[in-house]
């Protein structure tokens, strides 16, 4: 077991949202990124009475689906917390949960859904105004950050970018027990919830298409290729790719772009949340010194750190890359509170400076992250 203790960062935001703010409480994330284990953490300081449901089980599925006040009185009667884990198994949960929060104003609402897109579909149109909703991601350099310090972090990089940061490759010790946790995970959680919530049928094209995703971390995607290796259509490649998004399996960079002839800005790249889980799919465990792909794999990293951080401290910004026909690049662009900030992401060389076509156009702040100095930028 590893002693390495990990304080997640939305507990003290959503137990101060449930003392302060009438709201249901929405948390998003992928399978295994510990959503139930972070609610029910946070609910063991939480004086009431606290109904906890899975949405696995079928007696609740079906009131909770019922449209019936009085059902749903019996039900949560005498309690001061609903919370329901995996709320997007339940048909019409979002208007389930209109009436609810209408109808019984005492009653404090918590639900967790390994899907945006259906929690998402099913309660947008039922509960506008009445949700705060937030997003989990595997562990983050930003949660580790308040219990370890960089220099104990520092010494577990290769580690981290080898296995990745879901919780449970963090009770692990040994490098063969966490590469069988990430294959399981690789092979039965994954897909689970897109094949629920969607559809699409086909693991094979799935499967495939997250391999060449995998493959191509830190490139600019053409949707074409991936659709003429696959022998399917554009569209279905596309519908795959938001569908993995909204999982929160992958994330998109668009190219930046202020109509600069130059400018590229066709195509995304595209990342992982988690680079153990990218390393899984192409079997890639192997040494640093034995990979050819630590660059992208650094640039990967780096940026599913940042947008965690930017996310668990409530930090509004529009991510981009940035790239000219003639080859000039930024691996990062971010566009915060009216200014830019350029940044080139390198695993140990630094550039000293930015591309010059940028500078010639535009006014930013620039620097190079590197292994040396990422602290600030991700934590």
């Amino acid at each position: 077991m590893s002693n390495m203790k990990i304080n997640r960062g939305l507990v003290q935001v959503i137990e101060k949202e449930l003392l302060e703010v009438r709201k249901i409480i929405i948390v998003f994330g992928a399978r295994q990124t510990g959503k139930s284990t972070l609610l029910e953490d946070m609910l063991r300081n939480y004086d009431g009475k606290i109904l906890h449901i899975n949405a696995d089980e079928l007696k609740y599925i079906d009131i909770l689906s019922s449209r019936d006040l009085n059902r749903l009185k019996l039900l949560t009667e005498g309690y001061d917390v609903l919370f329901i884990d995996e709320a997007q198994r339940i048909p019409e949960i979002g208007i389930n949960l209109k009436i609810l929060y209408d109808r019984i104003p005492k009653l404090k609402i918590l639900v967790t859904g390994s899907s945006s897109l259906d929690i998402a579909s099913k309660t947008k149109e039922s509960l506008t105004g009445r949700t705060s909703t937030y997003s989990l991601f595997p562990i983050s350099l930003y949660e580790l950050r308040k219990s370890n310090n960089p220099f104990e972090l520092q010494g577990r990089l290769e580690e981290f970018l080898t296995f990745g940061m879901y919780p449970e490759v963090f009770h692990y010790s040994s490098r063969a027990r966490k590469e069988k946790y990430l294959r399981e995970l690789a092979s039965s959680y994954l897909y689970k919830d897109i094949f629920d919530i969607s559809p699409i049928r086909n693991t094979r094209v799935l499967k495939n298409l997250l391999k060449l995703l995998a493959y191509q971390i830190g490139s600019e995607v053409s949707l074409n290729e991936l659709a003429n290796s696959l022998k399917v259509s554009q569209d279905t490649v596309n519908t795959y790719i938001k569908l993995l998004e909204e999982s929160f399996i992958v994330f998109r960079l668009s190219g930046f772009n202020r109509n600069l002839r130059k400018e590229i800005s066709k195509r995304d790249k595209i990342f992982f949340w988690d680079v153990g889980l990218r390393n899984t799919l192409i079997d890639n465990f192997n040494l640093f010194e034995y990979r050819t792909d630590i660059g992208a794999l650094w640039e990967n990293f780096i940026i599913a750190e940042r947008l965690k951080y930017l996310s668990y401290t409530g930090q509004y910004a529009n991510s981009h890359f940035w790239r000219t026909y003639t080859g000039a690049e930024l691996d990062y662009v971010e566009e915060r509170e009216g200014d830019l900030f350029a940044y080139e992401l390198k695993w140990r060389k630094p550039k000293k400076k930015a591309p010059q076509t940028w500078v010639d156009n535009y006014s930013s702040h620039f620097k190079c992250i590197t292994i040396d100095n990422f602290w600030e930028f991700a934590t």
